[in-house]
This record gives C-alpha cells, structure tokens and sequence, in this order.
C-alpha cells in the first residue's frame, strides 16, 4: 500500500468515525465514556494522518 493511499485510508476511517460520533450523540442514553473513547481515537486518526501527510 503506498503512503498516499494509507493516508486515504485512515481519512476514511476519521468520517466514518466522525459520524459515529455524532450518531451517537443524538441517541438517547448515549454513553459519554463510549463517545469519548471514539473522540480519543478519532483525534488519534488525525494525528497519523497529520505526521504521514
């Protein structure tokens, strides 16, 4: 895989989590530790994509 489409690959991931996130959000009884576990590992994404772009 080259780092271009790794790099593709993980923003695919950051959306998808992104609107996880925020589907969760608008459910009822959401957990605040689920989301902020999604959060931590979304900014992780960004990070990666950060250092490898």
């Amino acid at each position: 895989m080259s780092l271009s489409s790794h790099v593709e690959e993980l923003k695919k991931k950051h959306q998808s989590l992104s609107d996880q996130v925020i589907a969760v959000q608008r459910a009822p009884g959401s957990s605040d530790v689920e989301i902020a576990e999604m959060k931590k590992h979304k900014l992780r994404l960004k990070e990666e994509i950060a250092r490898l772009g």
